[in-house]
């Protein structure tokens, strides 16, 4: 046994709550530190929703591995899945030929998405998928213009990265980045507007026609690229009249108009994809997080016609598509759809968004509570007239709950806002487990 090894079967036998310190220690040895992390804890296992530490400590994970494991941890219909496919067959990779899991996730997802949306890519991750679609829409159109919005999140890759405004850090020192992408500003109906989504989106439409106007020609975009629910960047839902301008305008150019659901799909939202709120339907459409419940897989969604045109061998995956990873893809939307998850997270997410507003009217520190569905955030701040954002306050908040066991974490441009994202097979009881030491921490900072 190797030193490595010796100190790894320390750890995993250790019942002591040190034991998260040993972790630690051992990945600052070889662990790469540009990772961020919103906790220094050590994981050992999970089990339904909730985690646990190797101290052995619960904790109710409203994080989900960041919009990931929708469906909690160890999900019987999932892992029954996974390890039938396993003992069948792990890895032969898409450009060998085909394989049934991977055939029936893609109808699986068309028949979850409105028509013309029928023809799925499978890659890796959300960033992935970004960088698939960006190629697709330039090749396709014969355009390189690429409009992105203010507080967007699409990943670290070099071409979503060159989308992605959320946080400056993910910026700084890459650039060049990708050529003839353009930010404009999203209509942030409570930072900028103080509720008012009218105001909001006529002032974003407003500054989109003067970049198109003044920067790039519509001639020159091929695609609009917008979260309906901005994730990384405050939980912000597009009004619903901003999108469904966006696509007007789209049509009226001949612009593709991608809708990024990485975070927001999946019955997040109350419906299974977002832009279902405001009633349109996109060129395109972006898949990840969820779609395995924990297995790397992602997708680029589009009408049949834009594949075509895409052209055989113009984009490829070794990885994407993985026959594990599909299986465990079937098993999450069979189970959205046998348990009714898409009206549970609807009817969750109303009992916790009541029960947050109910805490923001003791509580001068929350100056907003949003978002549909299970996808709710809290914006704390200094003061309720100005807005201010509260970042060190919402960090505190985050840290005392996961004292207290429950995990929350926080977003936006200044960490001002706490993100709730319950599985979407939560119950009420946890729902008000949650809320309730959520008062705690708030009241404990």
């Amino acid at each position: 046994m190797t030193d490595y090894e010796a100190r790894l079967a320390t750890i995993d036998a250790a019942e002591s709550p040190t034991v998260a310190e040993d972790y630690a220690a051992l990945s600052r040895e070889h662990l790469s530190p540009v990772l961020g992390r919103y906790f220094e804890r050590s994981w050992a296992r999970g089990e339904g929703h909730r985690l646990y530490d190797t101290a052995g400590k619960s904790y109710l994970d409203f994080a989900c591995g960041i919009a990931v494991t929708a469906l909690g941890h160890g999900h019987p219909a999932v892992n029954a899945a996974i390890h039938e496919q396993v003992d069948r067959l792990v890895h032969g990779g898409g450009g060998l030929g085909h394989y049934g899991p991977v055939s029936r996730l893609a109808a699986a997802i068309a028949d979850t998405l409105p028509d013309p949306l029928d023809t799925v890519f499978f890659g890796n991750s959300g960033a992935e998928a970004v960088d698939g679609a960006l190629k697709l829409v330039r090749r396709v159109t014969g355009r390189p213009g690429i409009v992105a919005f203010s507080g967007g999140f699409h990943g670290r890759t070099w071409g979503a990265l060159s989308a992605t405004s959320s946080n400056l850090n993910y910026r700084v020192g890459y650039e060049p980045l990708l050529p003839s992408v353009h930010i404009a500003p999203f209509p942030n109906v409570y930072r900028d507007f103080g509720g008012d989504e009218t105001a909001a989106t006529e002032s974003a439409m407003h500054a989109l026609a003067r970049l198109l106007a003044e920067q790039v020609p519509a001639t020159s975009v091929a695609a609009l690229l917008i979260e309906p629910v901005q994730g990384e960047g405050g939980f912000n839902p597009a009004p619903p009249a901003f999108l469904r301008a966006l696509r007007d305008l789209c049509d009226r150019h001949g612009i593709l108009l991608i809708a990024d659901e990485v975070q927001s799909g999946y019955g997040r939202t109350g419906l299974m994809w977002a832009f279902e709120h405001a009633g349109i339907v996109p060129d395109v459409v972006l898949l990840a997080k969820a779609i395995a419940n924990g297995l790397p897989l992602a997708a680029i969604v589009t009408r049949r016609e834009l594949q075509d045109r895409w052209g055989v061998g113009a984009h490829g995956s070794t990885y994407g598509g993985n026959p594990v990873a599909c299986a465990a893809g079937i098993a999450v939307l069979e189970t959205i759809q046998r348990e009714g998850l898409v009206g549970n997270a609807a009817t969750r997410g109303a009992e916790l968004a009541a029960g947050l507003r109910a805490l923001a009217r003791s509580d001068v520190r929350i100056g907003d509570v949003r978002g549909p569905g299970m996808m709710v955030a809290v914006e704390l701040v200094k003061d309720r007239v100005t807005r201010e954002p509260d970042g060190d306050l919402a960090n505190a908040v985050s840290a005392r709950c996961a004292d207290l066991g429950l995990l929350l974490l926080t977003c936006g441009s200044a960490h001002q806002a706490i993100r709730w994202i319950p599985p979407l097979d939560v119950t009420a009881d946890e729902i008000h487990e949650g809320l309730s030491i959520f008062r705690e921490a708030l009241g404990a900072v």
